[in-house]
């Protein structure tokens, strides 16, 4: 939703030293309304309705040689990583670009490293429904290469039809090494989208130190897409290594409908037993209003075989973008 055009000369002034052209500032939004519920051995949640609503102010000009400068800012009530002094303040970032440099985004909170831009599993990360404490059990959580605040992501300019190159640069913290990762995605044969990445993972001891690599392949012929995954977290602590392997078949019924099937495997170093985790989701989308449903299961969710440690999950949502 735009909401006017504005001069932004005295915003480029402060970033840099040449003035802009007029620019824009915009917000667009999104909410939901949602009900759920969990079940298992030792765990009944019971039924819980929730709501999710965020809004993103985004404001950019041209300057004068040429660059586009944006700002993003994002207001997100339901977000669990900031501290409660700031909350519901979330992510925000400072963008730079030029078709001849690329485009440089220095994240102030909310970036992404090379790895974990692309991590997102094949079925849609179901872990994540399930990670913390279930119950008598604490689910697992996948680990990734998080760059944390003040990271720096880069995407160069186009080298070649259908292939994104990009970097990251995760500064140097207390205790700890700076962390560089790189990645690219290609997309230029129709249907297919092949994508890697890798990343270090600079933590505060060479035992917490190591890296994550990630692909995916995904392909779409007619109605139907089927999509790979496996991201692998490697540290000097082999009972912290984890590999994440997924795939998932989708079937759009129509332009509003479509349905998914879905399936996850943690395993963990010195573990025999993986955690894994099925889905399936069917959607309507009508405007800019979706419906959806999600059916979960997981097993053995702390890497045991305790029936304590399989639950099923069941959603039924409404979300709106606007």
């Amino acid at each position: 939703m735009n909401i006017k055009k504005i001069g932004l000369t005295a915003l480029a002034a402060s970033l840099v030293s040449v003035s802009a052209h007029a620019g824009a500032v915009s917000v667009s939004g999104g909410a939901s309304m949602n009900t759920e519920g969990y079940s298992g051995e030792n765990l009944n949640a019971g039924t819980s309705f929730t709501m999710g609503n965020q809004l993103t102010f985004t404001g950019s000009g041209e300057l004068d040689n040429g660059m586009t400068v944006s700002i993003s800012y994002v207001i997100d009530q339901g977000d669990d990583e900031m501290a409660a002094e700031t909350s519901p303040f979330d992510s925000h970032s400072v963008k730079v670009s030029s078709e001849a440099l690329g485009t440089l985004t220095l994240a102030g909170e909310g970036g992404s490293s090379a790895a974990t831009s692309i991590d997102g599993t094949a079925a849609g990360d179901i872990w994540d429904t399930f990670d913390g404490t279930r119950g008598s059990a604490t689910a697992v959580a996948v680990s990734d290469s998080g760059t944390g605040d003040n990271g720096l992501f880069y995407s160069m300019p186009s080298v070649m039809d259908g292939l994104d190159v990009f970097a990251s640069y995760q500064p140097q913290g207390s205790g700890r090494e700076s962390a560089t990762g790189f990645g690219a995605t290609y997309s230029g044969f129709d249907g297919l989208s092949l994508s890697y990445a890798t990343t270090d993972e600079a933590g505060t001891t060479i035992a917490l130190s190591g890296d994550q690599t990630v692909y995916k392949v995904s392909y779409a012929y007619g109605p139907i897409t089927a999509t790979i995954s496996e991201s692998e977290f490697d540290v000097g602590t082999g009972t912290a290594d984890q590999t994440t392997g997924s795939f998932a078949l989708s079937y759009t019924v129509s332009d509003e409908i479509s349905v998914t099937y879905g399936e996850e495997t943690i395993e963990k170093g010195g573990s025999t037993t993986d955690a894994e985790y099925s889905a399936i989701s069917a959607s309507y989308t009508s405007g800019g209003m979706t419906i959806s449903m999600a059916l979960k299961e997981a097993e053995n969710v702390a890497h045991g075989t305790g029936t304590n440690e399989d639950f099923e999950y069941w959603s039924l949502g409404a979300s709106f973008a606007f």
